[in-house]
C-alpha cells in the first residue's frame, strides 16, 4: 500500500484514533504526564510522553486493558475549530502542545513538525470521551469502529525519543501501539514480529561473524569481518561484472571533496543538517562525501564529449557519510558511513527512454536473482506546496513523463507518490517486501535535468552545436550495508550458495585423511569456492551439527573409502544425504551453482 493510500484508508483512521485512546488511558494512569505527538506509522502508532516516573510492563498492561474499556464505551470522535488563543488556554499546562500551537501560528510547522505554507488562524481539536488533542485528523466516527481484540501496546519495548528529534532537547518516553481490523490480523502481525526477532541481522551477524561495531571506532560505522567481507565481495563482484557487461565503466572517487563542489550541486544547502561539519584544510573547506554524483559529474566534465560517446555510464561502489542521530542507528540498516552501488548515466535526450528502461530491467533481474520478487514501483514526484525542489517546471514534466512512459512500456505496475522526488528530479523507487512482509525501499532510478545545468555539462551534437546531457542516477542495492542487513534477515542467515560466507566444509574422519581433504579443498578453491577444513578433535556428529547450525551449504565427509574411490560423501545443510559422489562430479555441481547464482543447492 502506498503512503498516500495508507493515509486515506480505514486502517489509518483506526490507528490514529487508537493512538488518542491510548493517550487518554495513559493520562489516567499518569495524571501528571505531559503529552507530545501521537501519529500513526506504518505498522501502528506511537505517542510521546514526559512521565513523572518510568513506565513499567504492568503500566502498559493496565493501559491496554483500560483502552479496551474506553473502546467498548462507544464514544464519538468529534472535531471543532478553535482560535490560537483558545488552544493556548486549553493546553496552558502542556508545554509541548503550547510549542506546537505557537509553531502553527507562526506558519513554520504543523503538529508533526512538518513545514506548512501559511500561518494558521484556526486549528482543530478532536475529542473522544474525556480526551481532547490538537489534531488534523482523520479519525473514525465512533470507537465502535475499533476492534478492542485487535489492539496491542505491549508488543514493543518503550523507547526514548528526543523532542522534535533534536538531541539537544529533552528526552521523552515513546509508547508504541498497533491496531488492526481483525484479531487474526493482529495475531499474524505479532507472529511475524516474533519471527523478526529470530532473524535480527545484528544477532545473526554476530553469531556468524559477519560484522562488528566498535565504540572506539564510532557508532554507525560497521567493521566488516572476513566472513561478512566475503559475502559483500560476492555481491559487489556480481553487480560489477553485470554492469560491465551492460556497458558501465568503473570509476573511483575520493571520500572527501571541497565544500564548493556540494554547494554547486545543491547537496550542501539542501541536506546540510544530515552532513558533517566542514573540515578545514589549509585555506579551503572540505566535506566528507555525502553523495557520489558530483564526483561523477566532474569525471564527465574532465573532457569534451561527442554525441558519439553517449551514453556515458559511470559506476562506483562509493562510500558516503551522513549524520544520523544516535537513537536512529540500527546495526547495518541505519549507519553513518555506507557504500552505495552508484552509477550515473549521461545521455542525449533521444536516448533517455531506452536507457531508463535498460536500467529498470537490470534492477528487476538483480532482484529476481535474489528471490526478491515481491515488490512494487513508486514514482516519486514533486510536492507542489514545497519549495525544496530546483529547476524548470517543463523539465520536471519531461522527466516525470519519461519515467511513466518507461513503466508503461515495460508493463511495470506503478503508483505515483507526491513529495517523494529528489530535490533535482523525479524518481522510480522499488519498494521490496521481504519474507516478513516488511517493505524496504531498495533500488532507485532518477531522471535529472538540473545537475547538468548547475555544472554546465555539454556534449557536441551531430550538428556541431553544444548540447546539454540528461543524467540518470541509479543504485540497485542502495546502501550495501543496509542491503546486506536486509538479506541477512530475509534469508535468516541461510544464504544462497554463492553468497554463503563458507560454501563448503570438508570433514576428514581421521588425521590420515587430512592430505586428501587438502587436495579436495584446493580443487574447489580453483573454482572460486570458499572452503574450510575441520581438523578439530570433536566427534563427527558434533561437527555435522555445528556446521549445520552455521548454515554451511555443503558438508563433505572424507574417509578411507573416499580416498580409495576419489569421492566425497556429501551432506546438505538441509540434512539431505547425497551419499558418495566422485569429487569431479561434486566440483561440477558446485561450479554450476556458483556460476548461475542459483538459489538451490543442487
Amino acid at each position: 500500500m502506498s503512503n498516500q493510500n495508507y493515509k486515506d484508508s480505514q486502517l489509518y483512521r483506526i490507528r490514529h484514533s487508537t493512538a488518542h485512546v491510548m493517550a487518554e488511558a495513559m493520562l489516567e494512569r499518569f495524571p501528571e504526564a505531559q503529552i507530545a505527538i501521537g501519529p500513526p506509522i506504518e505498522d501502528g502508532f506511537y505517542y510521546d510522553f514526559k512521565l513523572p516516573r518510568p513506565a513499567t510492563e504492568e503500566d502498559l498492561q493496565w493501559v491496554e486493558n483500560r483502552m479496551k474499556e474506553i473502546i467498548r464505551g462507544n464514544h464519538d470522535f468529534t472535531v471543532r475549530e478553535v482560535t490560537p488563543s483558545e488552544a493556548l488556554e486549553f493546553f496552558k499546562d502542556q508545554p509541548y502542545k503550547v510549542e506546537l500551537i505557537n509553531d502553527l501560528v507562526s506558519g513554520r510547522v504543523d503538529e508533526n513538525g512538518e513545514q506548512i505554507a501559511a500561518p494558521a488562524e484556526k486549528m482543530t481539536f478532536w475529542t473522544q470521551d474525556t480526551f481532547t488533542d490538537l489534531c488534523r485528523g482523520p479519525h473514525v466516527k465512533n470507537t465502535r469502529e475499533i476492534n478492542p481484540d485487535a489492539i496491542n501496546v505491549t508488543f514493543k519495548p518503550m523507547a526514548g525519543a528526543y523532542w522534535r528529534g533534536d538531541e539537544n532537547r529533552e528526552q521523552l518516553t515513546r509508547i508504541y501501539g498497533t491496531a488492526w481490523e481483525t484479531p487474526e490480523e493482529l495475531q499474524e502481525y505479532l507472529r511475524l514480529l516474533e519471527e523478526a526477532k529470530k532473524r535480527d541481522h545484528r544477532i545473526i551477524g554476530e553469531k556468524m561473524g559477519l560484522f562488528t561495531i566498535s565504540p572506539l571506532v564510532g557508532k554507525g560505522l560497521p567493521l566488516w569481518k572476513p566472513y561478512g567481507a566475503a559475502m559483500r565481495d560476492s555481491l559487489e563482484r556480481w553487480l560489477r561484472e553485470t554492469q560491465i557487461d551492460n556497458g558501465y565503466q568503473p570509476v573511483v572517487t575520493p571520500h572527501i571533496g571541497k565544500l564548493d563542489l556540494y554547494k554547486t550541486s545543491g547537496h550542501y544547502p539542501y541536506y546540510k543538517d544530515s552532513q558533517y561539519a566542514p573540515i578545514q584544510v589549509d585555506d579551503e573547506e572540505f566535506l566528507l562525501k555525502p553523495m557520489n554524483c558530483p564526483h561523477h559529474i566532474m569525471i564527465y566534465k574532465s573532457e569534451m564529449r561527442s554525441y558519439r560517446d553517449l551514453p556515458v555510464r559511470l559506476a562506483e561502489f562509493g562510500t558516503v557519510y551522513r549524520y544520523e542521530q544516535s537513537g536512529e542507528l540500527n546495526g547495518l540498516t541505519r549507519v553513518r558511513g555506507f557504500t552505495v552501488d552508484d552509477a550515473h548515466l549521461f545521455v542525449a535526450p533521444n536516448q533517455l527512454l531506452e536507457e531508463f528502461k535498460k536500467v529498470v530491467s537490470l534492477i528487476q533481474n538483480i532482484f529476481n536473482s535474489l528471490g526478491l520478487t515481491d515488490f512494487r514501483a513508486r514514482v516519486g514526484t514533486r510536492d507542489p506546496k514545497s519549495d525544496k525542489y530546483v529547476g524548470d517546471d517543463q523539465l520536471w514534466e519531461n522527466a516525470t513523463s519519461a519515467i511513466i512512459q518507461a513503466c508503461e512500456e515495460l508493463k511495470l505496475p506503478y503508483h505515483i507518490e507526491e513529495g517523494e522526488a529528489a530535490f533535482y528530479g523525479p524518481k522510480l523507487d522499488f519498494m521490496v517486501r521481504d519474507v516478513l512482509k516488511r517493505e524496504w525501499q531498495l533500488g532507485t532510478v532518477q531522471v535529472d535535468y538540473n545537475l547538468p545545468a548547475r555544472f554546465e555539462l555539454e556534449y557536441v551534437a551531430d550538428d556541431n552545436t553544444r548540447q546539454r546531457p540528461i543524467m540518470i542516477h541509479r543504485a540497485p542495492f542502495g546502501s550495501m550495508e543496509r542491503f546486506v542487513g536486509i538479506l541477512i534477515e530475509h534469508f535468516a542467515g541461510v544464504f544462497p550458495v554463492w553468497l554463503a560466507p563458507v560454501q563448503a566444509i570438508i570433514i576428514p574422519i581421521a588425521d590420515r585423511h587430512f592430505e586428501y581433504a587438502d587436495s579436495v579443498a584446493a580443487e574447489l578453491k580453483r573454482l572460486g569456492a570458499r572452503v574450510e577444513i575441520d581438523k578439530g578433535k570433536s566427534r563427527m556428529q558434533a561437527k555435522i551439527r555445528e556446521h549445520r547450525e552455521r548454515h554451511i551449504p555443503y558438508m563433505l565427509i572424507v574417509g578411507d573409502k573416499d580416498m580409495e574411490a576419489g569421492t566425497v560423501s556429501v551432506r546438505l545443510r538441509t540434512d539431505e544425504d547425497l551419499g558418495a559422489m566422485p569429487r569431479a562430479d561434486f566440483a561440477a555441481l558446485m561450479g554450476r551453482i556458483l556460476e548461475s547464482h542459483s538459489l538451490e543447492l543442487q
